[in-house]
């Protein structure tokens, strides 16, 4: 599955805050320096949608907020499933 992904870096803590269509506006409690929020939005990522964090890659994006994230590691239909969770 694609994602469009919204970071929002330095947070208290790791959250996924609304989803705006078919984009997800996340919170990482991480800077934005040195690829640290990209680490904590793949493990967060992982995380949230249960797969192994080898399996979130971020395709587009790595040096911006707004990013392109794939998850794998689960069907399809597990992952709009918890996509359709988020308010």
């Amino acid at each position: 599955m694609i994602v469009k992904v919204r970071v929002i870096p330095n947070a208290p803590e790791n959250e996924v805050v609304s989803r705006i269509g078919s984009v997800l506006r996340v919170k990482v409690n991480a800077p934005a320096t040195d690829d640290e929020a990209n680490v904590a939005l793949r493990r967060y990522l992982a995380e949230f949608f249960e797969v192994a964090p080898r399996t979130v890659n971020i395709l587009r994006g790595a040096k911006g907020r707004e990013k392109t994230v794939e998850i794998n590691g689960r069907t399809e239909e597990d992952l709009k499933r918890v996509m359709d969770s988020i308010p």
